[in-house]
């Protein structure tokens, strides 16, 4: 794994990329994965999905830290960046990967900001990888919000607790902080102990807030979304996610995208479903 930081107007970005563990000389052109959040940073989809530089023939695969998260710190005074500035922190991060035309994979918020970069910048994207993605209207969204509240009070997450209770003392600081933050994402999964795999991060209200007030009260994508049909595009998501099946289906059916339906899986399927995700993965970017 190697990194830099990418300076940008009034920030700076932390890039990381990782090789295919063995060098081969057929490698596919490097994809760049936007991660979600917002308000968190790259590091949550690791390691699992570092995996993805081996898949198939190899690529190289580029992780990021979205403005404001700790690695990639603002300028002293600046605001919280808006959606605007985010999208023209992914062409940067483009540039810098060296491509004119790049392949986007984004996770959650992360692909709805692919979809956003996509729209700005058609003419720079040559494949769209959207998995569990946030949906493009503000409508349903209020929805996901609402079955996240009610998840919290599924009976597995009452026993996952009781269990951190009975067994806290005896955790070392570390795996305290774990099972404190398995706890609070619960409902991305639908196993609950499986978030105790989750790498635990932090997400920054400010930064978090500020995207969604940069988006409006009543975004909406759909009809912008359609002038995207000519990008290939692949949409994964879990059955049992949050975020309702239904609304990747729509955004799929919008972009004339493959939608792959993983059973028995929450919001974060590098950790409940890989091996369907990753075989969707090798036969899109082959």
């Amino acid at each position: 794994m190697s990194g830099f930081d990418l300076a940008v107007p009034a920030a700076h970005l932390h890039v990381e990329w990782v090789d295919p563990a063995v060098s081969q000389s057929a490698l596919g052109p490097p994809l760049l994965v936007l991660h979600g959040g917002p308000g968190a940073d790259s590091r949550y989809l690791r390691p699992q999905l570092d995996a993805v530089s081996d898949l198939g023939s190899g690529r190289r695969v580029y992780f990021y830290d979205q403005r404001g998260a700790d690695r990639s710190p603002q300028a002293d005074g600046e605001e919280p960046p808006s959606v605007a500035i985010h999208t023209q922190d992914v062409d940067a991060v483009r540039r810098f990967v060296g491509v004119e035309k790049v392949r986007l994979m984004g996770y959650s918020w992360g692909a709805l900001l692919a979809m956003l970069y996509a729209v700005k910048h058609p003419q720079h994207v040559e494949r769209l990888i959207l998995l569990s993605p946030a949906p493009p209207t503000a409508t349903v969204r209020k929805e996901y919000q609402q079955r996240m509240a009610d998840a919290l009070h599924r009976p597995e997450v009452q026993k996952l607790r009781e269990e951190f209770a009975q067994k806290k003392d005896s955790l070392s600081p570390e795996e305290q902080r774990r099972y404190r933050f398995a706890l609070a994402v619960t409902p991305y999964f639908l196993s609950p102990r499986r978030a105790l795999e989750l790498t635990p991060f932090l997400v920054k209200q400010r930064l978090e807030e500020a995207i969604w007030k940069s988006l409006g009260p009543s975004f909406d994508l759909r009809t912008e979304l359609a002038s995207l049909r000519h990008i290939p595009t692949l949409v994964i998501h879990g059955e049992q996610d949050v975020i309702p099946m239904e609304s990747a289906a729509e955004t799929a059916s919008i972009l004339g995208a493959e939608l792959v339906r993983l059973p028995q899986c929450g919001h974060v399927p590098y950790i409940e479903a890989p091996t369907p995700l990753f075989a969707a993965l090798t036969r899109f970017l082959t």
